[in-house]
């Protein structure tokens, strides 16, 4: 296997894992909290909290983020993750865009 094709599988799987994260917050988000800081709470119960913990520390591990703890570490990891998901209303990733709306 050449690099390109290496570094093409990995993008794919890295939208994948994205996708797979942002699709079990949406799950759990029954009755979303905010914080005062626009922050959007979700509690995402056992097994998928344990899952969800272990991308986010892989996702930190592989981008490099750092905080004063653990949990700002993950959070890094999730935000990241989430831009890779595509998080905003044009994403090809999100299930309201059909495929002659995208460029």
């Amino acid at each position: 296997m050449i690099a390109s094709e290496r570094f093409e599988r990995a993008a794919v799987l890295g939208v994948a894992v994205a996708e797979e994260t942002r699709r079990l917050l949406r799950h759990h988000l029954s009755s979303p909290e905010e914080g005062g800081d626009g922050t959007v709470l979700v509690d995402v119960p056992y097994p998928d909290a344990a899952v969800l913990a272990a991308v986010l520390d892989v996702a930190a591990e592989c981008f490099g983020e750092r905080g004063d703890s653990v949990e700002e570490a993950r959070q890094a990891a999730l935000e990241t993750l989430l831009q890779l998901a595509g998080f905003d209303g044009e994403s090809q990733l999100n299930p309201g865009v059909s495929a002659g709306e995208q460029s």
